[in-house]
């Protein structure tokens, strides 16, 4: 079945005067108009279009992208307000709907706001939502220390920067761990410092080769800064599963960790396990 607000691959099933008919499963035939045909079509061809629904409630293809699509959010600019709600410049002819009960604030023409975009299930029209924080962090993130994700920035605060993770979860740059300040509405790739118990992501953005060894550093202080004694009593000798268990690591990586803290005098090693100097 074709998935609506989504790229789909679709098959040619005939040609006509104004585009051409592609196969929607089930006996339904999806046009794709003419002026989006670059180069001539022909029966069982099969091309890559995005699906969604016109005014009139018809299906329709399109070989244009759209910035965002069903399940992704981004930053996108109104470009009117109506009865209905705001219209935003969504990258296709017909322009993206947030109504009024998915505005945090009232929207005016001009703003450029983060959104999510989703199928309303009761119209099937592919709709957005400014109430972000709903869309985010309904299931637990199981990422492993120093992984690669992306990361769109969406808010400044006074200890750095939200941003939302892989378009599923909340996550934070913070101000003191940043090489440079973050513009909002930036995509970035990121590391995973920490998963906190609330499911939202501490995240580093410095990585490549370094990039794990250099999150569970962090990782690696921030238990010793919880606990009350600064101490941890896992080690060198410590036993590959105690180590995975508590940081979700090697052990390997986590000798690692623990001497480039030793050599730079941040923590010492005890028979017992180690702590903060």
């Amino acid at each position: 079945m074709v998935k609506i607000g989504k790229y789909n691959k679709l098959r040619v099933v005939k040609n006509v005067d104004f585009g051409a008919y592609l196969d929607g499963g089930d006996g339904v035939e999806i046009l794709l108009p003419s002026r989006y045909i670059d180069t001539p079509l022909h029966v069982d061809d099969e091309i890559e279009v995005f699906i969604y629904k016109d005014n009139e409630g018809r299906l329709i293809a399109t070989t244009e992208h759209p910035y965002a699509q069903v399940g992704e959010f981004a930053f996108l600019q109104v470009n009117d307000v109506n009865r209905m709600g705001a219209f935003l410049d969504w990258g296709l002819m017909k322009q993206l709907l947030v109504p009024f009960s998915e505005q945090r604030m009232k929207l005016s023409r001009g703003m450029v706001v983060p959104v999510y975009v989703y199928l309303d299930d009761a119209s099937q029209r592919v709709v957005a939502s400014a109430k972000i924080d709903k869309f985010l962090g309904n299931r637990m993130p199981s990422y492993r220390l120093g992984e690669q994700v992306n990361a769109l920035v969406y808010k400044h605060t006074d200890i750095g920067y939200k941003a939302i993770v892989d378009n599923l979860y909340h996550g934070m740059f913070y101000e003191n761990e940043l090489y440079r300040p973050l513009e909002i509405g930036e995509s970035v790739t990121a590391y995973v410092k920490n998963v906190r118990e609330d499911g939202k992501i501490d995240l580093l953005a410095h990585g490549g080769k370094d990039g794990r060894i250099e999150s569970l550093v962090e990782a690696i202080k921030e238990r010793l800064d919880r606990s009350p004694e600064r101490f941890i009593p896992v080690g060198d000798s410590s036993s590959p599963e105690l180590i995975r268990n508590m940081f979700s690591c090697s052990k390997k990586d986590f000798k690692k960790a623990i001497g480039n803290l030793y050599r730079d005098r941040i923590i010492e090693i005890t028979p017992d396990g180690i702590r903060l100097v």
